[in-house]
């Protein structure tokens, strides 16, 4: 029996499923859509409460990246991104940190959920990697009109010397 999950489609092949058995496999897919629906409904939620109403003067600029939730609701890493140097960035952490209590007590203000799930704050790397290939994708291209350049530079002398 082969069973594969691409984008919420069902694909059996070689077994036919029982009654129970697509309905436990329905459930699981739409629990794992409702987690992204309240994830990123989370994830708008707390950039606004960081931005209007979390007032720690060690949170600088920073973006609300990405949430990853559990899919029983119950747990929540919040992904951000800091604008900064290295110990800014800590300072950010540290203030959200401390300020996980209010935000929490903003999400379940704001979401109408069974239970407020446990957040925990995680720097976003993806943002600096993304720079980091981009800088390296306009080095290479650099030296690729470099490159161009000298070749064309050289055909051009070889032809002035030859006539």
């Amino acid at each position: 029996m082969s069973l594969e999950i691409f984008n919420y489609e069902l694909r059996v092949t070689g077994y036919t499923l029982s009654g129970t058995s697509e309905l436990r496999l329905y459930r699981l897919i739409m629990t794992h859509r409702r987690a992204e629906r309240v994830a990123e409904a989370i994830k708008e939620e707390v950039s606004l409460i960081i931005q209007k109403e979390v007032k720690d003067p060690r949170i600088g600029f920073l973006t609300v990246t990405a949430v990853e939730l559990s899919d029983d609701l119950r747990y929540a890493k919040i992904f951000v991104s800091v604008y900064g140097s290295e110990k800014e960035r800590r300072k950010s952490l540290k203030g959200l940190q401390s300020a996980t209590r209010f935000i929490r007590r903003g999400i379940g203000q704001r979401v109408k959920l069974r239970y407020i799930p446990e957040i925990v704050f995680k720097w976003d790397e993806s943002i600096e990697k993304g720079a980091h290939i981009e800088e390296l994708l306009r080095q290479v291209g650099l030296d690729d009109n470099k490159a161009q350049s000298d070749k064309g530079t050289e055909a051009e002398s070889i032809e002035n010397e030859n006539p």
